[in-house]
C-alpha cells in the first residue's frame, strides 16, 4: 500500500484539506479549520437516512421492489434530463422503505450527497427550518470539491441563517454546487415531504429541488416520496413533464405488490416460528395468502400485524388468529385495514378480567398517554413524558406496555418514544376513522392539556428561576462543563416545555384573558424563559413565539396584549444580547429599556445590585444616568472635562455639544464647521482652537495640561497653550495626513504618525523635528510612549526609539486609570464583561472619567452611564 498526504490551501492558509492518496485513490478529509466554519449551520440530527434513531429501520427485502429499484438506479444513473424523481403513494405502501433502500446503495458507493428524512412531530424533522442548512452540511462532507465553496459561502455571510429558504438554498447549496465540475451524478433523498408542517415551505422546498436541472457541472439527482398531497402536486404541477419523473406506488400492478408483502410476510413470521419454537413450516401458504389480501397493497399493515404477532410471545399463534378473525372483510379499502389492525392491537392492551371502571380508567389513561405522544411536536422517552404529564413512571409504562407494535419504545427508557408510522397519527387523531370513542383522542383538548403542563412545569419551584444554571460570568456558555450544567438544570421535558408551550396554546384555540394562566406566567417568568431558551440555543425562536402569542390574544384581554405587544419589542431589541450572555437580560436588557416599558417596570426588582436603574428624581443614582439627545447625525467623539463636571461631544452633524454630567442638560452648542467634527478637547479656561486647514483627527493634553497637540488632516501638527489658545508651533514635516500624536510622559517631546509611513518626534520647546522613524505600516491611529520613555508603543508595531530621546528618570507619570473600560459591546471591570451594550448605544468613541462612561453613538446620541464601582468589583471579584 502507497499513501502519500498533501495539503491544499484555499485563500486563508487557516482553511486546508488534505488528499490521502491510497494505492492511487484520492480520499479528501477536511481539516479543523474548515470543520469549524459549518459549526455555525444548524443541522438536524434526525434528518439523515442512517441517524441514530433511525438504525433499526428496514431497508427493502432481498427479491422485493425489485422493478422499481431498477427503474430508480437507471434514472440515477443514466442520462435521463429529469432531475427529480417523485415517488409518492398513500400511508403505508412502503415509500420510506424504498427511500432508505436507495439513499443506503449510494452511501455505500459514496455518491449520496444528502439525505433528509420528514417527520412531523419529530423536532427538527418535522418542519422545513433547518433543512437546506442541513443538506450543505451533508455536502461538505460527502462531496469533497464542495466541501471549500461551502465553507467560504458561511464565512461570506454569517446571517445566512436567519434569512429565507431560497437564500440559503441558493448561497449555501446551488452556488457551490455550480462551481464544480464532477461527472457524478449525486443523489439527494428527501423522504416524507409531506410531513413537513408548513405547505408553503412544501412548495418552496419542490421548486428548490427543481433547480438542480439548470446545474452544468455536477449531475445532481433528487429523489423525493411524499403522499400524493395539493402542496406538493401543485409544486410539480408548475413544472414542465421534462424536469420530473413521476411514479404512484399504489398504481403499480397489485400482483407485483401482493408477491412483495407476501415475501415479507413469510420472512417475518417464519422468524416469529423459529423464536417461538412453533411447528415447522407455521403458519402455512394459505394463512399468508389471507394475511396478503387482509394487507389490501399497504406493507405497514403487514408490518403493524407481524410487530404485534411477535409481541404476543408465547401467545403469537393466538394473536395470529386474532388478525385473521378480526379482518374477515377482504373487500374493504386499503384504510379500513389498517384501521382495523390498529383497533386489534389497542383492543389487545384492554384485559378481558378488567372491571368496567377499570377499563373506563385505563382507556382514559391510553387516551391521555397516547394522545400526547401523537401530538407532541418533538419526542420525548416514557421518563420525560412522565414529568411532562405528571404521571407516574409507573402508569406510562404499564399503558404502553402491550402497544409495541404500534410505537416504537425502547428498551432504554432515556430514548424517546416514536411512532412506527405516520397513519397511526391519523387513524388516533380522526373520529371516523377510529370508531370507538375509548381510544379516539381530541386533538384540540389534548393540546389544552399538554399547554396547561408546560405552564405548570415551568412555573414550578424547580422550574424556570434566575440564573438557574449558576452561570455567574458571560461569555462562558458552551463549554462542556457548562452544557453538562444546562442539561441537568433543564431537563428535555423542562426544554420541550420553554420551546412548545406556545404551539400547543395555539392549537388548543383556548382563549386567553387578562389574569389567567398565560398571562401570570409572563409576568412572573418572561425573563426566566428568555434566559432558558438561550441556554438550548433557541433564542431567537422567541419572537416568533410571542408573535403568534399577540395574534391569538383577543382585545378583550387588554393588559395581556399590552404587555405581549411591549415583551416582543423588548426580545426583538435584546435578543442578540441574550443569546450571547443570558443573564444580561437581568441587568443589561432592563437598564437600556424605556423608562415606560411594561417589561422593564414588571421585572425592576431583579436588577443586580451592581446596576442601579433611576426610578425617579428622589434616586440618588442611576446605572444610565442621561441620555443626551441632540445631535443630529454620527458622533465621532466625546471626553470629559478635566473635574468631570462637563462632558464634550463631536459629531458629524457640524457641531460640539457641551453637557453638565449631573443633569445630563446641554449646556451650549458651538457651530461654525462647515464639515463633521472628528475630535473634541477641554482646555482649562474653553478657549477655541484654530488654524488647521483640514479635519482634525486627534488631541491629546499635556500632562501637566499645559499644552495641548492637534494631528491634522493637512499633514501638520500644531501645539497650542491651553490657558490662551494661542499657537505655540506648527510642525511640519510630514507629506500626508497626520492621524495620531502623544506626548512624552515628562511633556518633552511629541511623537506624530502619518499616512506617509513615518513616526516623527519633535522637541516640544522648539518644534525642532528629532527623529523621523520608518514604520511598515502607513495607518497608525494610536500612539504611546513606553513607561522607560526607550519605545514607542503602537496599534500596528514597536518602534524602538534613539538613546538621545529616552526620557529623563523623573518623567511626569499618567494617573490611575479608571478600572471601567469599554471594548466592542461590553462594558468591563478590570477586564471582566460586565454591561452589554445594546447595537444602538455601541460607541464610536468612548471617554472615562472615574465612575462614568460616556458613549459616543453612530445615533448621533451620547450617552452617560455612571456605574457603582464598590458593586462592580464584588461582581468581578465574585466572577474569578
Amino acid at each position: 500500500m502507497v499513501s502519500t498526504v498533501s495539503t491544499i490551501a484555499f485563500g486563508d492558509a487557516r482553511s486546508s484539506v488534505q488528499a490521502h492518496t491510497i494505492n492511487g485513490s484520492v480520499e479528501f478529509h477536511l481539516q479543523p479549520e474548515l470543520e469549524n466554519s459549518l459549526v455555525g449551520l444548524p443541522r438536524a440530527e434526525d434528518a439523515p437516512f442512517n441517524s441514530y434513531v433511525k438504525q433499526h429501520e428496514p431497508a427493502c427485502l432481498p427479491n422485493t421492489r425489485i422493478d422499481l429499484l431498477r427503474e430508480i438506479y437507471s434514472w440515477a444513473d443514466g442520462s435521463d434530463e429529469r432531475c427529480i424523481f417523485w415517488l409518492s403513494g398513500l400511508a403505508g405502501t412502503g415509500k420510506s422503505t424504498i427511500a432508505r433502500t436507495v439513499a443506503r446503495s449510494y452511501f455505500d458507493e459514496r455518491r449520496l450527497a444528502a439525505s433528509f428524512f420528514f417527520s412531523r412531530g419529530g423536532g427538527d424533522v418535522g418542519h422545513a427550518g433547518r433543512f437546506v442548512t442541513s443538506i450543505a452540511v451533508q455536502l461538505a462532507h460527502s462531496v469533497p470539491a464542495a466541501r471549500q465553496h461551502i465553507c467560504d459561502a458561511v464565512a461570506e455571510r454569517s446571517d445566512i441563517v436567519g434569512q429565507s429558504l431560497r437564500d440559503q438554498w441558493q448561497h449555501l447549496v446551488y452556488r457551490p454546487l455550480s462551481k464544480l465540475r464532477e461527472p457524478g451524478p449525486y443523489v439527494v433523498v428527501v423522504d416524507a415531504l409531506d410531513e413537513c408542517d408548513s405547505d408553503s415551505n412544501i412548495r418552496i422546498i419542490v421548486q428548490l429541488l427543481a433547480e438542480a436541472r439548470s446545474l452544468t457541472g455536477v449531475r445532481l439527482r433528487v429523489l423525493l416520496t411524499s403522499r400524493p398531497e395539493e402542496p406538493i402536486r401543485h409544486g410539480f404541477g408548475q413544472m414542465a413533464d421534462a424536469e420530473h419523473k413521476n411514479v404512484v406506488l399504489h398504481n403499480i400492478s397489485p400482483s407485483i405488490v401482493d408477491h412483495d408483502i407476501g415475501l415479507f410476510l413469510e420472512d417475518k413470521l417464519q422468524s416469529i416460528g423459529r423464536e417461538r419454537c412453533l411447528r415447522a413450516g407455521w403458519p402455512g401458504a394459505e394463512t399468508i395468502i389471507q394475511l396478503v389480501q387482509s394487507a389490501s397493497g399497504l406493507f405497514i399493515w403487514a408490518a403493524t400485524a407481524c410487530r404485534f404477532i411477535r409481541e404476543g410471545k408465547r401467545f403469537a399463534a393466538k394473536r395470529l388468529e386474532t388478525i385473521l378473525c378480526n379482518d374477515g372483510n377482504t373487500v374493504a379499502a386499503p384504510e379500513k385495514h389498517l384501521n382495523q389492525i390498529y383497533v386489534t392491537v389497542l383492543n389487545s392492551s384492554l384485559s378481558a378480567d378488567f372491571t368496567d371502571e377499570e377499563r373506563g380508567e385505563h382507556c382514559r389513561m391510553l387516551r391521555y398517554i397516547v394522545g400526547s405522544v401523537v401530538v407532541l411536536f418533538s419526542p420525548l422517552s416514557a421518563w420525560c413524558l412522565s414529568a411532562l404529564l405528571h404521571v407516574a413512571y409507573e402508569d406510562v409504562s404499564q399503558t404502553l406496555e402491550d402497544l409495541h407494535a404500534i410505537l416504537n419504545i425502547p428498551e432504554d427508557t432515556t430514548q424517546p418514544l416514536r411512532l412506527h408510522h405516520p397513519s397511526f397519527r391519523d387513524f388516533l387523531l380522526d373520529k371516523k376513522r377510529c370508531g370507538d370513542d375509548s381510544f379516539w383522542v381530541d386533538e384540540r383538548s389534548t393540546h389544552g392539556k399538554l399547554a396547561s403542563r408546560c405552564l405548570e412545569l415551568m412555573s414550578a419551584p424547580n422550574g424556570l428561576r434566575q440564573d438557574m444554571c449558576s452561570l455567574l460570568e458571560p461569555g462562558t456558555l458552551r463549554s462542556k462543563v457548562e452544557e453538562e450544567r444546562v442539561t441537568s438544570n433543564l431537563p428535555p421535558e423542562l426544554q420541550y416545555a420553554c420551546r412548545y408551550w406556545v404551539e400547543h396554546l395555539k392549537r388548543s384555540q383556548c382563549s386567553i384573558a387578562d389574569g389567567d394562566a398565560v398571562h401570570i406566567f409572563l409576568r412572573m417568568h418572561l425573563l426566566h424563559w428568555l434566559e432558558a431558551m438561550s441556554l438550548v440555543g433557541e433564542t431567537g425562536q422567541c419572537v416568533h413565539l410571542l408573535a403568534r402569542l399577540q395574534a391569538i390574544t383577543p382585545p378583550s384581554a387588554s393588559m395581556c396584549a399590552g404587555f405581549l405587544r411591549d415583551a416582543n419589542r423588548f426580545v426583538l431589541r435584546f435578543c442578540s444580547v441574550v443569546a450571547e450572555a443570558p443573564l444580561q437580560v437581568y441587568s443589561s436588557a432592563l437598564v437600556f429599556a424605556p423608562e415606560t416599558s411594561v417589561v422593564r417596570q414588571t421585572f425592576v426588582d431583579q436588577v443586580p445590585q451592581e446596576v442601579e436603574i433611576l426610578s425617579g428624581k428622589e434616586a440618588d443614582w442611576d446605572a444610565c444616568r442621561s441620555v443626551l439627545e441632540g445631535h443630529l447625525d454620527l458622533v465621532t467623539a466625546v471626553v470629559f472635562s478635566p473635574d468631570g463636571q462637563l462632558v464634550a461631544s463631536a459629531s458629524c452633524d457640524k457641531t460640539v455639544r457641551v453637557w453638565e454630567t449631573a443633569t445630563g442638560t446641554c449646556r451650549s452648542e458651538l457651530k461654525g464647521h462647515s464639515r463633521e467634527v472628528n475630535a473634541v478637547v477641554f482646555s482649562q479656561d474653553g478657549q477655541l482652537l484654530k488654524g488647521h486647514s483640514r479635519v482634525v483627527r486627534a488631541v491629546v493634553f499635556s500632562p501637566d495640561g499645559q499644552l495641548v497637540a492637534s494631528a491634522s488632516f493637512d499633514s501638520t501638527v500644531r501645539v497650542w497653550e491651553s490657558a490662551t489658545g494661542t499657537s505655540r508651533s506648527e510642525l511640519k514635516g510630514h507629506s500626508r495626513e497626520v492621524n495620531a500624536v502623544v506626548f512624552s510622559r515628562d511633556g518633552q517631546l511629541i511623537a506624530s504618525a502619518s499616512y506617509d509611513s513615518t513616526v516623527r518626534v519633535w522637541e516640544t520647546a522648539t518644534g525642532t523635528c528629532c527623529s523621523v522613524l520608518e514604520v511598515s505600516s502607513s495607518y497608525i491611529d494610536h500612539l504611546a510612549f513606553s513607561s522607560d520613555g526607550q519605545v514607542l508603543h503602537t496599534n500596528k508595531e514597536d518602534i524602538p526609539l534613539p538613546p538621545s530621546l529616552h526620557l529623563t528618570p523623573h518623567a511626569q507619570q499618567h494617573k490611575q486609570p479608571s478600572q471601567l473600560s469599554v471594548e466592542d459591546q461590553w462594558v468591563s471591570c478590570n477586564m471582566k464583561l460586565f454591561l452589554w451594550l445594546p447595537f444602538e448605544y455601541r460607541p464610536y468613541h468612548t471617554a472615562v472619567c472615574n465612575d462614568l462612561v460616556c458613549l459616543g453613538c453612530p445615533s448621533g446620541r451620547v450617552v452617560l452611564l455612571r456605574l457603582r464601582q464598590g458593586c462592580v468589583q464584588e461582581h468581578c471579584s465574585q466572577s474569578q
